[in-house]
């Protein structure tokens, strides 16, 4: 098997699930956040649907660069409504699975860098950026996003399984 068909199955997955919280983020709660250091939740769901789409971008070119010098700065993406939220998250969905549908196994141990103002921050192949900063900084902020869900009331979608919300445990 190559590498890109166990990753395409582990992302079509874990975006299933993502996409499942990101339908329940509340219009009316986009400012709110359980702490002042914490991100609003519309900035939270808004990272989670811009992670996808460093998918295609990861696989596309060789780097990218957050603030390039002379250049214009990456502007973060805040949740305006959920119409918005979903059709931005499955246009990226749709575009990273494109990008690694054409990845061979040597495109995955290419070495891709991530910068900020001309400055590498991170260089690692692209099969483990993969793995570690899309997949896995996705889960990590999904989970959060559960949390804000939770604290507001809002029912948690099953993820693993049933959540406290949805059916009965095994």
């Amino acid at each position: 098997m190559a590498l890109r068909d166990a990753l395409i199955s582990e992302f079509e997955y874990e975006m299933g699930t993502t996409r499942k919280t990101l339908e329940r983020v509340p219009e009316d709660k986009v400012d709110w956040k359980p702490h002042n250091t914490s991100m609003a939740m519309g900035r939270l769901a808004g990272h989670v649907a811009e992670m996808t789409g460093f998918a295609a971008t990861l696989f596309e070119t060789e780097s990218f660069d957050f603030a390039p010098p002379g250049g214009t700065r990456t502007e973060p993406t805040v949740m305006t409504s959920r119409k918005q939220l979903l059709e931005f998250f499955d246009k990226n969905v749709a575009a990273a699975k494109a990008a690694m549908a054409k990845a061979s196994d040597e495109d995955m141990q290419k070495v891709w860098t991530l910068m900020s103002g001309g400055k590498t921050f991170m260089a690692m192949p692209r099969g483990t950026m993969m793995r570690s900063m899309i997949l896995n900084h996705i889960i990590h902020h999904r989970g959060q996003l559960s949390v804000y869900l939770r604290m507001n009331q809002v029912p948690v979608p099953s993820i693993y399984g049933p959540s406290g919300d949805e059916g009965p445990r095994p």
